[in-house]
């Protein structure tokens, strides 16, 4: 079809692609985006009753910073400043964390409407936040629910392409530079945009460039001015590194191209009429749209591809292109084919999670046994928070300043209880050494040195309560396990523990 955006030139409207019937849409626009508010308002509500991880951690360094603390400065925390600065807006899990991530999903969607529709017509831009929803919501439940840095580079990345497509460079550099807030992987953002700019109007590149630069001081300000500069280079980008080089998996290649195979077949009502529309691009050329996509394909890629783990949160990077490509490759099919392919396509992430999805809203309102791992953790912990608040209202001496040290990556504990944290630690990769990505299954120290150093400087805090949620799962990993820790540790005495927690408090 030949699109008629005016931001086309008029010889790659020309040599666009053959043109199709009109079908865009009718309906109000405001109605369109009202029925996938609901539909994402509701399968957020199947989570109300639990917190994921993932989303657990930047809801502790929120309540944190609710607290008076500065990241970086006060609290150790690894991930940018976004992923805190967003659960400021709910931190605490419930019925506002939720509607909070509908309106995020919902904004991912109007985004994906934008882009595709500036690139083509009404019809892409509302098949491109369809899609979009379809996959925020049909997904391994901790992945798609949990607004971590992967999923907040998503609307970065979709703002900057709208304004690329717009022919507003600095302000698409812009953004480009300001989602380094978000995901350190988001540096690839920088090579699509300026590539998308030199493709379609060279001389403003260097209004690109410039613009990047702004957004990248605009990222580093507020972690400036609050004197924690040092500690996001050497938390964020250092800690970083070393996870990045000191991968678990054995085989990186074979791991990625199993992953990312696995990826497309689940995601094959986006990779289906994607890979239609590049190929009835080859009839179109110098139609530059196909280019500039393809190469943001294949560069969100690479970003899958940085550390060498494959997981599956990773690969939202490819998700806001995708989505605009499969609107458009939808648009050039045969109506009957389209209905067919995504009759059969959808049906795989529908079925594959549409029941666990009401399986999970069914067993966080229940008691009964639960086969995902994640929410038995979770159960787990306020079964633990529950052992320590009867503690705390009988035990002599123990009051509002009461505080907590939680052993092993499970922020979720801390969200639950609502103390202080007792040291500058959130969890306890900075004082094992071991990241969270294998803690549980291994012992594998990754930064020995800084680890001891942490566990030093950890003798001079006196935590009320020590919450250790690794040990009884990876016994090498215990805190008593530490020989400068061990006197310390005698301070204190277990008074609660289950299957995944012991709790210790001081004597």
């Amino acid at each position: 079809m030949i699109s008629q955006h005016p931001d086309l030139s008029s010889r790659e409207a020309r040599t666009s692609l053959p043109r199709v019937p009109s079908q865009d849409p009718t309906a109000p626009i405001w109605l369109w985006f009202g029925a996938l508010a609901v539909f994402l308002l509701v399968a957020r509500l199947c989570h109300l009753g639990v917190l994921w991880v993932d989303e657990a951690y930047g809801m502790a360094a929120a309540q944190a910073l609710w607290g008076g603390k500065a990241l970086y400065r006060d609290i150790w925390f690894d991930k940018p400043p976004l992923y805190a600065w967003f659960y400021l807006l709910a931190p605490q899990p419930g019925i506002a964390l939720r509607v909070l991530d509908a309106a995020f999903s919902l904004l991912c969607c109007w985004l994906s409407w934008g882009v595709a529709r500036s690139l083509f017509r009404e019809w892409e831009g509302r098949m491109a936040s369809l899609l979009m929803a379809l996959f925020l919501v049909f997904g391994i439940p901790s992945a798609v629910v949990s607004v971590a840095p992967d999923m907040l580079t998503i609307p970065f990345a979709l703002g900057m392409a709208w304004k690329a497509a717009r022919s507003r460079y600095f302000a698409a550099g812009a953004l480009a530079g300001l989602a380094l807030l978000a995901n350190g992987k988001a540096l690839y953002l920088l090579p699509v945009v300026c590539l998308w700019t030199f493709l379609r109007d060279p001389l403003s590149l260097p209004r690109t460039v410039g613009g990047y630069l702004v957004g990248l001081v605009g990222a580093l300000a507020p972690v400036a001015i609050l004197g924690g500069l040092p500690g996001y280079w050497a938390q964020v980008w250092e800690w970083g590194a070393v996870y990045s080089r000191d991968t678990f998996v054995t085989n990186p290649v074979r791991e990625g191209l199993l992953r990312t195979a696995n990826w497309a077949g689940f995601h094959a009502a986006l990779v289906l009429p994607a890979l239609w529309f590049l190929r009835m691009q080859r009839k179109a050329r110098g139609d530059r749209r196909s280019t500039v996509l393809a190469a943001w394909l294949v560069l969100a890629l690479l970003s899958v591809a940085g550390g060498l783990r494959f997981f599956p949160r990773y690969y939202f990077a490819l998700l806001p292109v995708a989505a605009v490509l499969a609107a458009a490759g939808l648009r050039l099919m045969p109506t009957r084919l389209r209905i067919a392919l995504l009759m059969a396509t959808l049906a795989i992430p529908v079925v594959r999670f549409g029941k666990p999805q009401v399986q999970i809203a069914w067993e966080t309102m229940t008691t009964g046994t639960t086969t995902n791992r994640d929410l038995a953790l979770w159960r787990d912990a306020v079964d633990a928070a529950g052992g320590i608040r009867p503690a705390i209202a009988t035990e002599p001496g123990s009051h509002p300043a009461d505080t907590v040290l939680v052993w092993g990556y499970r922020p979720e504990m801390t969200v639950l209880l609502g103390m202080p944290p007792a040291t500058r630690f959130l969890d306890s990769q900075p004082l094992t050494g071991v990241i969270a990505d294998r803690h549980l299954s291994s012992s594998q120290v990754s930064y020995p040195e800084l680890a001891k150093a942490n566990r030093l400087e950890l003798l001079r805090n006196q935590p009320t309560w020590i919450a250790d949620g690794l040990g009884p799962l990876n016994p090498e990993l215990g805190i008593e396990r530490y020989p400068e820790l061990r006197d310390w540790l005698g301070q204190y005495e277990i008074a609660f523990q289950n299957q995944s927690f012991r709790i210790y408090r001081r004597k």
